[in-house]
């Protein structure tokens, strides 16, 4: 999104997401809070396949970007972020994220470190 972006934003019910070839591509926005990624982490893992399938088959789907914004007291609770910093690796510009940490006491560690807002 830029500045000025209309955003549509659902709270609550059911998650999926679910591109069918021929669709226009979208870009999604992701927020969530401590186990609230469970969802959202697989509509992540969706959207990495369907993205390593477009690199390798050439299939019809027209992906756009997916932006990650979660939060969370502090690091450790931060649910699968070496599975969500392998995806942002492996899908650079596809797949980015922003972690945030609202009671983190420790030093955080070198890989999160360019990725997490907070204290």
């Amino acid at each position: 999104c830029t500045l000025d972006s209309e955003v549509a934003l659902r709270v609550g019910g059911d998650f999926f997401f679910d591109p069918q070839p021929g669709d226009s591509p979208v870009n999604l926005v992701l927020i969530a809070g401590g186990v609230g990624i469970n969802p959202l982490f697989s509509i992540l893992l969706h959207i990495a396949d369907l993205h390593g399938y477009q690199e390798s088959k050439g299939n019809r789907h027209k992906l756009g970007t997916v932006k990650l914004y979660y939060s969370a007291k502090n690091t450790s609770e931060l649910l699968f972020k070496k599975n969500i910093l392998g995806l942002m690796k492996a899908f650079p510009g596809k797949i980015t994220c922003c972690f945030h940490v609202t009671q983190q006491r420790s030093e955080i560690c070198k890989e999160l470190q360019p990725h997490v807002t907070g204290k």
